[in-house]
């Protein structure tokens, strides 16, 4: 039944792609990763290839809107795609790291195409709920496990996907949760807006139930974001703190003792396991300045560059990860997309807020650098640089930026286009007696 039904959404979604490539992108986004095969045949199978073709193929047919620019964010994007393409000869391992090479060009080509194709205030929107069905399915059913458990048992991805371990899961929830504070922002009636409440406890919890230290650490610091951003700071603190409390006042004692491990990480293996990894990371990277590119996590590098050779464990952090595999050019490029992400952001904030048609853009671009901070965060303990979400929250930005930039010229985005006449047809109607 599932599967019937998986296969049928696909078609008709890749079929629809060739008319309107905009839909391939919200196809390709959900698939990407949410993972859907996954539960229906228990592994990967070519569904978002085969939905990407049919996007670029439409792409090239279609008459709808096309726009390419390109923003700072996303410069900096193309520069560490091309610095990628650039150290793969050099690594230490280049026909091992081909297929990751490969997951990442086409994970990037398809960001390209999303900022390509989408343009109006409705694409930004639909984009962004893909997004949030995407985890919201794993963040309240995880949620609701975590409760009738009684938080005995970790919270998992789907197996073989970027989020497939507790802690890959726990920080994709965590990111995920501003989107449900917007959506919630947008929602007109109260019951829309207690199920998005409903919702964003759930996947709190589900976070929490994962027993990810990184993911709590970054569940932290986004709520110290959101509260020193918010106007009502008395109520909404005492809201988390009483909430914190009774949600770790519920998690069993082997839940206290992981999150007790965060401060006592000199006698936790696994802290210090990853501690060993960024040293090499570190050692590759100041002996090589393009670093050693994928797959590097083995016996022989670990021999030659980690101070305990026989501790073999991958960096577990976006930074040591992309410094070791990369180089330093690559991690100032790295930094550099957050950065200028995190700064586009700031520009909506400040232009949106001042016009009520526009505030929405404000609350957007706010949410997406609470998420940013989560994944600052949790992904400096997690090795999760390559994943889709954090470059889908920065396709919001740059197409929300570029909504309100040209709304600020006097602009109309959200038109369609104008269809296209043939010139025989003016030609006729110019001439006498027509």
């Amino acid at each position: 039944m599932r599967q019937g039904l998986l296969i049928l959404i696909v078609a008709f979604g890749s079929a629809w792609a060739l008319a309107h490539p905009y839909v391939g992108v919200l196809m390709w986004t959900w698939i990407s990763i949410m993972n859907p095969q996954l539960y229906t045949w228990g592994r990967p199978l070519p569904f978002a290839y085969v939905t990407g073709i049919a996007t670029l193929i439409g792409l090239f047919l279609t008459k709808d809107r096309k726009s390419f620019f390109l923003s700072p964010p996303s410069t900096a994007l193309l520069l560490f795609v091309l610095w990628i393409c650039v150290t793969w000869p050099f690594s230490f391992y280049p026909e091992e790291s081909t297929d990751m090479l490969v997951k990442v060009l086409k994970i990037d080509l398809m960001v390209f195409v999303t900022m390509f194709l989408l343009h109006s205030r409705k694409h930004i929107m639909q984009f962004v709920w893909v997004l949030v069905i995407s985890l919201g399915f794993f963040g309240v059913k995880g949620g609701y496990f975590t409760l009738m458990t009684g938080g005995a048992y970790r919270v998992w991805g789907p197996e073989g996907s970027f989020i497939g371990g507790n802690n890959e899961i726990a920080l994709a929830l965590i990111m995920i949760i501003p989107f449900m504070y917007f959506m919630r922002d947008q929602a007109k009636k109260i019951w829309q807006r207690n199920v998005w409440l409903a919702a964003m406890a759930l996947t709190a919890t589900a976070s929490v139930g994962s027993q990810s230290r990184g993911a709590f650490l970054a569940l932290g610091a986004m709520i110290l974001l959101l509260w020193l951003r918010g106007k009502q700071k008395l109520m909404f603190g005492t809201f988390i703190v009483i909430g914190g409390m009774m949600l770790m006042a519920f998690m069993p004692d082997s839940w206290h003792q992981r999150m007790d491990t965060i401060d006592n990480y000199q006698q936790d293996a696994s802290a210090q396991g990853r501690i060993n990894a960024w040293m090499m990371n570190w050692n590759i990277a100041t002996h090589n300045i393009s670093g050693g590119g994928f797959e590097i996590y083995n016996p022989p590098t670990f021999a030659a560059y980690a101070p305990h050779p026989q501790e073999i464990h991958v960096a577990h952090s976006i930074y040591f990860s992309v410094l070791g595999e990369h180089g330093f050019p690559g991690l100032i490029l790295f930094l550099s997309i957050w950065g200028l992400t995190w700064k586009s952001a700031n520009w909506v904030r400040k232009n949106a807020r001042k016009n009520p048609d526009t505030e929405w853009a404000a609350m957007l671009a706010g949410m997406c650098q609470v998420s940013l901070v989560g994944y600052a965060v949790g992904g400096a303990f997690l090795s999760l640089a390559y994943f889709d979400l954090p470059y889908d929250i920065m396709v919001v930005v740059v197409l929300t930026r570029r909504w309100l930039e040209q709304i600020l010229e006097g602009g109309n985005p959200d038109a369609p286009p104008e269809p296209k006449r043939k010139y025989g047809k003016r030609l006729r109607k110019q001439l006498p007696g027509r």
